[in-house]
Parts: structure tokens; C-alpha cells; sequence
């Protein structure tokens, strides 16, 4: 190509730059009143998911649908933040795939919170600290995180969204090689995702679970022979070498993440509805409660049971179902299983993840 040719091109980038520069200020202007008009709400949940549900149909590309999906969540996060940033708190230290997910749903311009534990997450949001939470809820491949669904039986909190991470693990190391390796750290989640290729590449390395991901490459990056799984934003945040990338023993390995706060979300025509029911200890009470989920031809797309701990042998049971429980067949439907159930409560009504 002639020089003068990519000058030319150089030339039309830097037009439509400016031209992009100029909408996006028009863009955040407008925001910025529908901020003043909405009386303190930055953030609804159902708005945003139709705006990227719109942008994802309308694009012709080249650029693929999660970019254009990324770039717009990026963008109402910048015009959110003209008004006030919102905090995010998340299972920390900074770097978890806790952090990533955050930043998935809400933008970078946010205020992050990181904290300890998941319980700690859930205070945060009770307590005001933050103005949202992310925590995990279940991985593809090990299952649901127990600790998780226990506390949101007894919080306040309700579901105002969900974020699915497609989780890749990487063995980080200070340097490069494995001689003098001792141990390979992360938490409990990520070595049992990984659990085949340690037994087949580090048959005689301890592993050591820790409180999550980013804790374990602070200590790789403190100490000579240890090791650490993590993520690639953990690599660089503590400075460490990427020594095997992407060793989770599933391909498509996905962890699913809630979004908490004092409220749930409005109807986006895309929606999950959560709850967690207790049933009568008799034969068959189970299946009476389900069958008018199948009567009213609505998709259930998890049934997960946890130990109720009132009682030995007592559990209670987590259903997502599809709709939103403003929906007149939802809102049916919750009355009838309502009627049946020793206990029900609503977890929340949130747009479904894409």
C-alpha cells in the first residue's frame, strides 16, 4: 500500500474519532439528566441489559458481539460515574476472578471493594459499605459454592443480576521453571478445576488452599518454591510469569456470579426469577410443588438442595426459574408454590446473563 494511501485512512480514523469523541459527550450529557430525573438511582440493571441486548442485534460487525457488549458496558460505566462511582464489593485481595466479573457487569469506573470473605461481601452490601455485591454461586465444573447459598437464605439482600466468567487457570511462578517447586497454591475451587493436570504434571507437589486466587499469587510472588493458580490479571498484578496457561481440566470452565444489593431489578423481556423453598416432609411433596412449573410451561433452569440446618435431614431447595416475577404467569406461579411450601422467599428477579 502507497504511503499516500495510508495516510488517507489514518486521516479518515482521525475524522471519525472526533466524531465519535463528540456522540459519546452528547451520549454522557444526556445521561447525566436522566441521572438528575431518576432521584438517586444510578444504576438499574434492566436498562443497561437492554441497551446491550440492543447493541449486540444491531451490530453488522467486524468487531464480534462481546466487544461491542464490552465497549457499551464501558461506556454507561464512564457516564454512571459523572453522577457518583458506584462501590463494588468482591471476594478480594485485588485480582480475584471475583474482581474480573465485577468488572465485567459494571465497568472499570467503578470504586472496588475488596474484602475477605464472601460473608464479608454480603455485610458490606447489608451494612451500606458498598452500594453492590459480587459473589460466586457455581461453577461449571465443581458445582455450586455452598457457603454462598447458605447466607442468602438469611440475608436481606436480594439478586439484582447475574455474570457468567468463562474461568481460565494459569500456574504462575515468581520465575521460570518448575525445579524446586514445594507447593502450588489457590483456593480450594480452582485446584479441584485443575485437579487432572496437577496429578499428571505435579504428582508430588503440595497443594495449599487459600482464601482465593489473587492471595495465592501474593504468596507466589513472596515466595521461591511456590507456585500459584490464578488468572491472567493476577499474573500481572503481583508480577508473575505465566509458567502453563489454561490447565482447568474442562475447556468451556464457567463460574456464575450473583450481583447483590438492597433491591432487585425491573423487567428487561429477558429475565431469571431465584428462589429457595422448604417442603412438607412427606412422600411426594417435592414433585407436587414442581408440577405446576410443568402445568405452566415455565423453564426451570436450577434445582440445587442445601442442608436446611434446622433440623437433621432437613433441607431446603434453590430454583431459577425463567421470567420475571412481575410476569402474570410468574407471579401465578409463585402464589400456587406459595400455597404448598412450608417456606418461600424470593431471592430476586435480575436479567439474564449472556
Amino acid at each position: 500500500m502507497k504511503s499516500e494511501d495510508l495516510s488517507d485512512l489514518r486521516a479518515r480514523i482521525d475524522a471519525i474519532d472526533a466524531e465519535l469523541l463528540g456522540l459519546l459527550n452528547q451520549r454522557a450529557a444526556i445521561a447525566q439528566e436522566v441521572g438528575r430525573r431518576k432521584n438517586g438511582q444510578v444504576y438499574r440493571a434492566e436498562r443497561e441489559a437492554q441497551v446491550v441486548a440492543r447493541i449486540r442485534q444491531l451490530n453488522g460487525g467486524p468487531l464480534g458481539g462481546d466487544a461491542v457488549a464490552f465497549l457499551f458496558r464501558e461506556i454507561m460505566s464512564a457516564c454512571r460515574a459523572l453522577e457518583e462511582p458506584l462501590r463494588i464489593a468482591f471476594l478480594g485481595p485485588e485480582g480475584t476472578f471475583s474482581q474480573t466479573a465485577a468488572h465485567k457487569h459494571f465497568g472499570h469506573a467503578v470504586s472496588s471493594l475488596a474484602v475477605a470473605t464472601i460473608d464479608e461481601t454480603f455485610r458490606a452490601v447489608e451494612t451500606g459499605r458498598a452500594d453492590y455485591g459480587v459473589v460466586p454461586v457455581e461453577n461449571s465444573t465443581e458445582g455450586a459454592v455452598s457457603r454462598t447459598l447458605d447466607l442468602i437464605v438469611g440475608s436481606t439482600l436480594q439478586i439484582c443480576g447475574e455474570v457468567l466468567l468463562p474461568v481460565h487457570q494459569n500456574l504462575l511462578r515468581k520465575r521460570a521453571g518448575l525445579d524446586a517447586l514445594k507447593r502450588v497454591c489457590s483456593h480450594g475451587q480452582s485446584l479441584a478445576q485443575c485437579q487432572h493436570w496437577l496429578d499428571h504434571n505435579l504428582p508430588g507437589v503440595e497443594r495449599v488452599s487459600v482464601a482465593s486466587n489473587a492471595e495465592a499469587a501474593r504468596l507466589a510472588g513472596e515466595g521461591e518454591g511456590t507456585a500459584a493458580i490464578a488468572g491472567e490479571e493476577a499474573a500481572e498484578l503481583y508480577g508473575l510469569q505465566v509458567l502453563a496457561a489454561h490447565i482447568e481440566d474442562e475447556a468451556n470452565n464457567t463460574t456464575r456470579f450473583l450481583v447483590l444489593s438492597n433491591h432487585d431489578a425491573g423487567p428487561s423481556g429477558r429475565d431469571k426469577t431465584s428462589l429457595v423453598m422448604s417442603i412438607p416432609n412427606r412422600p411426594g411433596a417435592l414433585v407436587e410443588l414442581l408440577k405446576p412449573i410443568a402445568e405452566a410451561g415455565v423453564s426451570m433452569t436450577k434445582l440445587e438442595s442445601r442442608p436446611s440446618k434446622s433440623a437433621n435431614w432437613d433441607y431446603v431447595f434453590f430454583l431459577d426459574l425463567e421470567g420475571h416475577r412481575e410476569d402474570a404467569k410468574i407471579a401465578a406461579l409463585l402464589a400456587a408454590i406459595g400455597n404448598q411450601a412450608v417456606m418461600l422467599k424470593v431471592l430476586g428477579s435480575y436479567p439474564a446473563a449472556v
